[in-house]
């Protein structure tokens, strides 16, 4: 099949339907790639057979329901999520074990020395750890909340409060304090507040570390802060249609499951030494593959205190993106970039059409970003900028991204208006 034929409809991935479906496009399509014969049929998704779609969640009702396996979380995260197969795995067993304990323990049954699995992900920027945690909070129907450790500090001092995440859990359920407590909640640049020996107070890296314990393992966190006096008045006198709250309610963090993210510039370095001093085997593969050898001292090294590494248990590195991975986001993810250029051109009523080696050249730009599958915008915008200010304006209504376009979109831009002002 030649690099340059379109991109068949069936060959993106498919539109998503939101959470708990899968679109019937996920059968055997044709790939794109040179070497593939005309009209070969080969299975392109990775979605085994015998796993089923995940049913829809119902999200309206205040009952918690979980009947999910680790294999129907993957293969969701599956459709939205190129490469990470590691990581997907992990999190679904995590997300599993989490939430089967909450329902049981809703059910009556006791486990009293049942320890959280809080989650840390190790990883560069754009390789989709956001996006993995989004997906799963939909499908499981939860609250999900995120947010960068860069922006808290110690309690008393310029910045935010970590109880507020607890809060903001609240928000998202419109005041359902019950539902709140089954959510997630996702601290990224976790690596930000790692101590620094300033000599002195570290209000930002060990003093959150500090505050953020306690919320980890089982806390009752205020609804309204003390602080917030406008929350106060509102506790007390609600808008209309809304009961007050009671003074003093709280909403502990028992079930509410954290898990924390960061690039660890650094850290590989710090692996390094301690296998070298240990006699130990350098592992090939460069930085991502030291990351897969963390142990709970280098995070210690790293500038992270015992008690708080402790409890994030479960660890998993992410995988940079490369440029075929960077191919495969745009041509297979239920979320790829390209549907939502579509829909900015369709507003116009002009069709885009895609061409294999006008992807790839994307890939290629983006992956020279270092950016991950954040290089993907980047690329796209600064190819496509100068075709969404012009093509409103004209008579274009279809136009094909090919690798002539993309190394030199002005004057393809120009050839695309010259022939149309011909007709």
């Amino acid at each position: 099949m030649p690099s340059s034929s379109l991109v068949a409809e069936s060959d993106l991935g498919p539109v998503s339907k939101g959470p708990g479906t899968i679109s019937s496009t996920l059968t055997t399509t044709t790939p794109i790639t040179a070497s593939m014969p005309r009209g070969r049929k080969v299975p392109r998704h990775v979605i085994p057979e015998e796993v089923p779609a995940a049913a829809p969640v119902d999200t309206s009702s205040n009952e918690f329901h979980f009947n999910l396996k680790p294999k129907e979380v993957k293969a969701h995260l599956d459709r939205f999520v190129i490469k990470q197969d590691e990581a997907k795995k992990v999190l679904s067993v995590a997300l599993c074990d989490h939430f089967q304990h909450v329902r049981m323990t809703r059910a009556g049954l006791k486990a009293p020395f049942y320890t959280k699995q809080n989650v840390l992900l190790l990883g560069p920027t754009g390789v989709g750890k956001t996006h993995l945690i989004r997906s799963a909070a939909e499908l499981i129907g939860v609250p999900f909340v995120k947010a960068d450790a860069t922006k808290f500090s110690e309690t008393g001092y310029v910045g935010g409060d970590v109880e507020d995440l607890v809060r903001d859990l609240i928000r998202r359920t419109g005041g359902d304090v019950e539902k709140a407590e089954h959510g997630i909640i996702y601290l990224d640049e976790i690596d930000k507040i790692a101590g620094r020996d300033s000599g002195g107070r570290d209000v930002s890296g060990k003093g959150v570390q500090t505050n953020l314990l306690k919320l980890m393992e089982d806390a009752d966190v205020a609804v309204v802060s003390p602080n917030d006096i406008m929350g106060q008045v509102q506790a007390v006198m609600p808008r209309p249609g809304q009961p007050p709250r009671p003074p003093g309610e709280t909403i502990n963090t028992r079930h509410i499951l954290f898990i924390v993210s960061g690039a660890f510039a650094g850290l590989p370095a710090i692996i390094r030494n301690r296998l070298a001093s240990a006699a130990g085997t350098i592992p090939p593969g460069g930085e991502a593959a030291l990351m897969d050898q963390a142990m709970t001292a280098d995070f210690i090294n790293f500038g992270f205190e015992p008690e708080f590494i402790g409890r994030l248990p479960v660890r998993v590195a992410c995988q940079p993106l490369a440029e075929k991975d960077l191919f495969d986001v745009m041509r297979r993810s239920e979320s790829s970039l390209l549907r939502q250029y579509e829909r900015a051109f369709k507003a116009y009523g002009i069709t885009v059409k895609w061409r294999a080696d006008g992807l790839r050249q994307i890939a290629r730009l983006a992956a020279a970003e270092g950016t991950g599958a954040r290089g993907l915008m980047t690329v796209c915008e600064r190819v496509l900028r100068d075709f969404k200010f012009e093509l409103p304006s004209s008579s274009v209504d279809e136009f094909a991204v090919t690798r002539e376009l993309v190394q030199d979109p002005k004057s393809s831009l120009a050839t695309l208006l010259k022939k149309t002002s011909r007709r």
